[in-house]
C-alpha cells in the first residue's frame, strides 16, 4: 500500500492496519523507515482531526 498522506477516515484506518503490521520492524531498514512515516502522518492527522484546546 502506498501512502502519501493521510485525507479522509478510510486512509487513517489504512495507515493504522499498517503500522500494526510494521510494528516489530528494526530501525535503518526500508520497512523501518516506512513505519516511521507512517506514525508521522498518523501523528498529524490525529492532531488535524482530533484537536483539543486545553
Amino acid at each position: 500500500m502506498k501512502i502519501e498522506q493521510i485525507n479522509t477516515e478510510n486512509d487513517y484506518q489504512e495507515a493504522l492496519k499498517e503500522v500494526e503490521i510494521l510494528m516489530a520492524a528494526k530501525l535503518n531498514t526500508p520497512e523501518g523507515e516506512r513505519l516511521y512515516k507512517l506514525i508521522t502522518l498518523i501523528e498529524a492527522y490525529e492532531q488535524k482531526q482530533f484537536h483539543i484546546d486545553i
